[in-house]
């Protein structure tokens, strides 16, 4: 019996793999709605919903669950671009001054 098939790596694999895209996105979120406003939460949907036909598509159970949680991840991002609006607003975060109140 050798190394490979004596453990199961999918499990651990999958958990890093879901740590680093939630990871990925808190900054995606943050730049983002500095950058752009709340008006780019359409992309956040489309790449959701790109990903997820992708998992219902793929072949291999890790890279399907990589996409899974990246679409999910994705449309969860939604809700937090208008959470960091909120925490811009407060005072949290700072604005991005080149953008005007209207361009918001």
């Amino acid at each position: 019996m050798n190394f490979d098939t004596a453990y199961n790596f999918s499990g651990l694999i999958i958990g890093v793999v879901t740590f680093l895209i939630i990871g990925l996105f808190h900054p995606i979120v943050i730049k983002a709605e500095y950058y752009f406003g709340t008006r780019c939460w359409w992309v956040f949907l489309v790449a959701g919903l790109v990903a997820l036909a992708g998992s219902l598509l793929a072949g291999h159970v890790l890279v399907s669950t990589a996409l899974g949680v990246f679409g999910f991840s994705a449309l969860w991002g939604i809700g937090e671009l208008f959470d960091q609006k909120k925490r811009v607003e407060k005072g949290w975060f700072p604005a991005n001054p080149k953008r005007t109140k209207n361009n918001k």
